[in-house]
Parts: C-alpha cells; structure tokens; sequence
C-alpha cells in the first residue's frame, strides 16, 4: 500500500510539471519606440501678415526711377546704334525718364550734336510733352504742331524739318546730347518754332534738367 501511494505521488509531481508554463526567455526585450508628440506645420506657427497694397505703375516709377533720362537703345557715352541714324532707318530711339518735380506743367527735349563743323547742329526739338509722360517710344511719329491739349509737339530743327534728325556726321565721332527738361508752363509756339524760340520761351520756367549723350562715328 506504501509502495502504491509513493508511485502516485511521483505521478502527480511529473503532472504538475508538465503543466507548468515555462520559463521565461533570456534574450532581453527591445526597447519602446518613443514616439514623438505631432508638431504643428512650421507655416503655422508664422504670423498672418497681410498682403501690402499693389502700387500703380506711377507709384512704382516714383520708387525705382528719378529724374534721369536713360535709352533702351545705348548707354551713357556709348554709341548709338547705325538704325537710328542717317545710315540706317534713321528713327528716333526709345527714351526713358522718372517723374519731373511737383509743379511740372510740360517737358521739352532737344537733341544736338556740339561737335558738327558749323557749330551745334539741331536734331529734334520736341515741347509741350505732357508732365505724366515718362519716356518716348521708338520710332516716334510725331511731326510738327499739335494744338490738342496733352499732345506733343515737334520744332523745326537744323535741317528745316518738324521731325527727327538721326545722327549724320560728315566725318569722325561725334557726340550726341538729348537733354530733356521740366517746365512749370506750356509753351505757345507754333509748328515753325527752333531751338532758340523754345529757350527762349523756357527761360525762367525750368524745373529740372537732365541730359543722355551717345556718339556716332562714320
């Protein structure tokens, strides 16, 4: 009987160890991923700023230009090129300027040339440019008076014409000066007006002044 009940001890010892859960592992477990708190987007975190107010082309024009005469065609001292000369299609260049000083009624352009054998010789002669005009397009078909109010009108210049006179020296380099100035008036001329009436109707009426010179060599 003693042999019986030590047999089934031993039987329900190896039971109760079969059912046991085993042991645990030895590899160690990986650590937690951490996981970063979700950010707001950079744009965001940005102050609103409000859009500023488009500014108009004259706006525009009083910032990044002053009163200074400037061509598309040359530079400062450069040579103007042959098309708008005698030897070529003989057009006037495109010219480009700031606004004239408050109080600018009209603007007058004269070109000439100090260097002609004669003495100065006269190629354009232009008054009664309206004040919130800021340059010449190229190619300028303008001839004679225009007596419609804010409309340009053209001089006679050395060649007897109301009209634009390229470049057309005889020999050598000569230098070209378009000068171009802001009156606090309009001038009162008509279609046979020269350089020398037109000074002498701007005398005492000039705001501001500013000149573009090229040269031409033949």
């Amino acid at each position: 009987m003693k042999k019986r009940a030590v047999l089934i001890l031993i039987l329900c010892a190896l039971l109760l160890g079969a059912c046991t859960a085993p042991p645990e592992s030895n590899e160690p477990e990986a650590p937690p991923v951490a996981v970063e708190p979700t950010k707001p987007p950079a744009e965001a975190l940005k102050p609103t700023v409000a859009p500023a107010p488009a500014k108009t082309p004259a706006e525009l024009m009083e910032v990044a230009m002053p009163f200074e005469l400037t061509s598309t065609a040359f530079a400062q001292g450069e040579p103007i090129p042959v098309q708008f000369s005698c030897d070529g299609d003989d057009i006037s260049p495109a010219l480009i300027w700031g606004p004239p000083p408050d109080g600018t009624k009209t603007q007058a352009l004269i070109m000439e040339d100090p260097d002609a054998p004669g003495g100065t010789w006269d190629h354009w002669i232009l008054f009664n440019i309206p004040a919130n005009t800021y340059g010449l397009e190229e190619n300028l078909p303008i001839t004679g008076i225009n007596q419609i109010p804010g409309f340009i009108s053209a001089g006679r210049n050395s060649w007897g014409r109301s009209e634009y006179g390229g470049p057309c020296p005889p020999s050598g380099t000569h230098r070209y000066f378009f000068k171009l100035y802001a009156l606090d008036t309009t001038l009162s001329l008509d279609e046979n007006a020269d350089k020398s009436q037109v000074l002498t109707a701007m005398d005492g009426h000039v705001l501001a002044e500013t000149e573009l010179m090229g040269t031409f060599s033949r």
